[in-house]
């Protein structure tokens, strides 16, 4: 008898060994350590390199580097590994060189880095890259402005974490990807806020009039729009406004509805929405029914939205309703009466 201490990533891959036929697969492996273990169970029972990499469709390269490093008591010797150099480049100046150039940057605070560079080789005699002085000011934060400076790098690291629209590949479903926005209306002296969307499906809209413009009434909008739609809300789309961002997001995680973001200053990724922000202007707004009411006018705009989604033809659907539209592709999306919200 053995004593074999067995874990999960310690599971002989083979068929056959202690009598077990089934190829095995720990759960805890990744998908692509699977599809690695598949390569070495077809060629334990071919003996062929060149059969088992047609068979997958790789390379024999690729299969040898893995069959170097497979361990079958050891599983986990198929994961992927951190590809990351082990040794960075560091970067290339001295010591007595950067506290040139930051003395020079306190001295002219307002030149750039390219002039930085032509001053430091006159006065030293020696070359020195822009790419370096760059990095110093970077290093010491030798801004003229720094706060100003600094809100806009968090702005820019920000940006770099968002989910662009371009990246979802998009399927007509309805309740697939929801378009919302703001539409700013200026009366006189009053400003109001009114919040849109539309199922870029099905062309279902709705809208609510705010007297702010923060993430606060963007999340009340939500979670109006998430009851509506019975929770049946898969992806959402909105510009970059700070109105779509703290309470909203937050909201957007736990209702699990994926936010994605549009592209600045590109209004043919949000075009469905936009066209439908126009219509609510000039058929309903500019009828004369906007008041600064907002009781009043939120039945107002909730009747019409009623009138919209049931009754009004729409070219994109060949002339029929949404609802319409809905029921005729037997994928529809629950909408309650006006009088469900005050």
């Amino acid at each position: 008898m053995f004593n074999l201490c067995i874990n999960m990533q310690q599971i002989f891959a083979y068929k056959g060994v202690l009598g077990i036929q089934k190829f095995l697969y720990p759960p805890n492996l990744s998908p692509e350590a699977q599809a690695r273990l598949k390569w070495m169970d077809h060629y334990r029972q071919t003996k062929n390199v060149s059969l088992t990499c047609r068979h997958f469709n790789i390379s024999r390269k690729t299969f040898h580097k893995w069959k170097n490093f497979y361990n079958p008591h050891h599983l986990i010797t198929l994961e992927s590994r951190d590809r990351a150099p082990k040794r960075r480049r560091q970067r290339e100046i001295s010591s007595e060189q950067e506290m040139r150039v930051v003395n020079l940057r306190k001295q002219y605070l307002r030149y750039g880095k390219e002039k930085l560079s032509l001053i430091y080789q006159s006065l030293y005699g020696e070359k020195i890259s822009c790419w370096k002085i760059q990095k110093t000011i970077e290093k010491y934060r030798l801004y003229y402005h720094p706060q100003r400076t600094e809100a806009i790098r968090r702005k820019r690291q920000r940006s770099q974490y968002k989910k662009r629209i371009t990246e979802l590949k998009q399927r007509k479903i309805s309740g697939f990807l929801l378009q919302i926005d703001t539409v700013v209306i200026y009366w006189k002296s009053v400003k109001r806020y009114i919040v849109t969307a539309i199922d870029k499906y099905s062309k279902i809209a709705f809208a609510r009039m705010y007297t702010t413009h923060s993430s606060y009434n963007s999340r009340d909008f939500l979670h109006r729009l998430n009851y509506l739609l019975d929770g049946k809300i898969d992806n959402i789309q909105t510009d970059n406004g700070s109105e779509f961002l703290k309470h909203f997001d937050k909201t957007c995680s736990e209702l699990n509805i994926n936010h994605y973001f549009s592209r600045n200053h590109t209004p043919k990724d949000n075009a469905v929405l936009e066209r439908f922000n126009k219509t609510l202007q000039e058929e309903f707004i500019a009828q004369g029914n906007f008041d600064t009411n907002l009781n009043r006018f939120n039945h107002s705009l909730t009747e019409w939205l009623i009138e919209y989604n049931f009754r009004r033809p729409h070219q994109a659907l060949g002339y029929i309703s949404p609802i319409n539209f809905q029921v005729k592709h037997l994928k529809v999306l629950p909408m309650y009466p006006s009088s469900t919200f005050p």
